[in-house]
């Protein structure tokens, strides 16, 4: 079966970083099984994530290809400080509801270029922005079709003109082949191993 789920799958469910990004648009949809997870696992699941955070777990094709990325960003500006958020875009951290609970800091979480926007019971969401796009990072906590609870990520975008969206039509093929089934492969892990990576859980 796989990973990949149509944008309804998003769309759909009522959470709150719709009343966020009115502007962007769904570019994909996944989902990654976590066996025998309930409905209170959901922190369990974003530490484990933060254990095993970031491209340099995720494989030599993908390191290679962040690698790749990085030094294209650090020859062509497109990763500059005045690209950013704050600076190109405003941060959707700027425009919280009064209910939702703003993070302590907007530093980038390790081994990714991601800040946090918010953390909910069963959502939380991930912002960046440079040079090619202004990117949300979406994590819901589903129940799945056999009762088991399931990471479902989407990612939202908004390209930043003509340049943006040919951008994001250049890696299209290599998210499909390279990056989410090896990510898939990372996340997973992760809830498999959360009684090792993190501190006082049991599998």
């Amino acid at each position: 079966m796989s990973n990949r789920l149509p944008h309804t799958e998003h769309t759909s469910r009522p959470w709150r970083i719709h009343e966020l990004t009115p502007g962007f648009r769904v570019e994909d949809v996944w989902r990654y099984r976590t066996p025998g997870a309930g409905p209170d696992d959901f922190p369990v699941m974003l530490d484990a994530l933060a254990a095993l955070a970031g491209p340099g777990n995720a494989g030599l094709s993908v390191r290679f290809l962040f690698a790749v990325r990085w030094k294209l960003g650090a020859l062509l500006g497109w990763d500059k400080p005045k690209a950013s958020l704050g600076k190109r875009v405003r941060s959707l951290r700027e425009i919280l509801p009064s209910d939702l609970p703003v993070p302590p800091d907007g530093q980038a979480i390790r081994g990714t270029p991601f800040t946090r926007l918010y953390v909910l019971e069963d959502e939380s969401a991930l912002e960046l922005a440079n040079k090619t796009v202004h990117t949300v990072c979406h994590l819901g906590w589903v129940q799945s079709e056999n009762g088991d609870y399931e990471l479902h990520m989407a990612a939202l975008v908004k390209p930043n003109g003509i340049f943006g969206r040919l951008y994001m039509a250049l890696i299209k093929p290599f998210r499909y082949l390279i990056v989410y089934p090896k990510m898939t492969q990372q996340w997973e892990r992760a809830w498999r191993d959360r009684a090792r990576l993190v501190p006082g859980i049991r599998a």
